[in-house]
C-alpha cells in the first residue's frame, strides 16, 4: 500500500485509464467513446512521462562536458511528444468521421445505428 502512495503519478495514470476504459465501453454516444480514448492517452503520457523523470536530476542541457550522469533520458519525453501529436490527430479524424456518422444516421448513439441496420 506504501508504493500507491509513493507513486503518486502512476496510481493516478492507472485510475485515469481505468476511467477512460470504463467511459469507452459503458457508453453508447461515440463522442463519449472519444472523450474516454483521450483520457487513455493522457493516462498513458503520465505513467511514462512519470517513468521517465529522475529525482534529483536535471534537464539533459549540456553545458559543459563532464558526464552524462545526472541527466534526465530525453527518449521518454520525446517519445510522449510524438505520441501527443498522434492522438490530437486520430481525435480529429475521429471527430470528422462522427459527423458524417451523424449526417448520414441522424444520431452519434452507436446502439441506434446498429439498429438501423447499419445501412
Amino acid at each position: 500500500m506504501g508504493h500507491l502512495i509513493t507513486n503518486y503519478y502512476e496510481t493516478g495514470a492507472i485510475i485515469l485509464f481505468g476511467v477512460g476504459f470504463v467511459t469507452l465501453l459503458a457508453h453508447g454516444n461515440l463522442i463519449k467513446k472519444i472523450i474516454g480514448m483521450n483520457i487513455m492517452d493522457t493516462a498513458v503520457f503520465l505513467f511514462f512521462i512519470a517513468k521517465g523523470y529522475i529525482s534529483g536530476s536535471e534537464a539533459p542541457i549540456i553545458r559543459s562536458v563532464k558526464s552524462a550522469t545526472g541527466y534526465i533520458n530525453p527518449v521518454p519525453t520525446a517519445l510522449m511528444l510524438t505520441g501527443i501529436v498522434v492522438a490530437v490527430s486520430i481525435t480529429a479524424f475521429a471527430l470528422a468521421l462522427t459527423i458524417r456518422v451523424y449526417e448520414k444516421y441522424g444520431t452519434v448513439d452507436l446502439n441506434e445505428i446498429i439498429k438501423m441496420g447499419g445501412e
